[in-house]
């Protein structure tokens, strides 16, 4: 797993990542104020569970960046506030700390 935190997204960046998302990401980066992004490289298993971990432990949005092996290794994104933001990356580290 790759991890990283931007920080106050210059708008630049925001688009970049707008056009590798599905319309309803681009929808909501559009709505809302985006004060962090966390992106994580993961599995596609992995990309389903850390999703529903972020959710979980804090008000973020999540949403799958579209690469070029979407077969194998795929991108989350996790936007929302800074503050919530570093609660879900937290809670991914921990869980993915742990092996089942």
């Amino acid at each position: 797993m790759n991890a990283r935190i931007i920080n106050a997204p210059q708008p630049d960046v925001l688009l970049m990542l707008q056009r590798r998302m599905p319309p309803h990401g681009r929808t909501w980066v559009k709505e809302h104020s985006v004060g962090s992004i966390g992106l994580i490289q993961a599995s596609v298993t992995d990309l389903f569970f850390f999703s529903d971990l972020a959710l979980k432990a804090a008000d973020v949005f999540t949403v799958e960046i579209y690469g070029t092996c979407p077969q194998h290794v795929t991108t989350l994104a996790i936007l929302g506030e800074t503050s919530a933001v570093k609660a879900a990356m937290e809670s991914i580290e921990i869980a993915g700390q742990t092996s089942f």
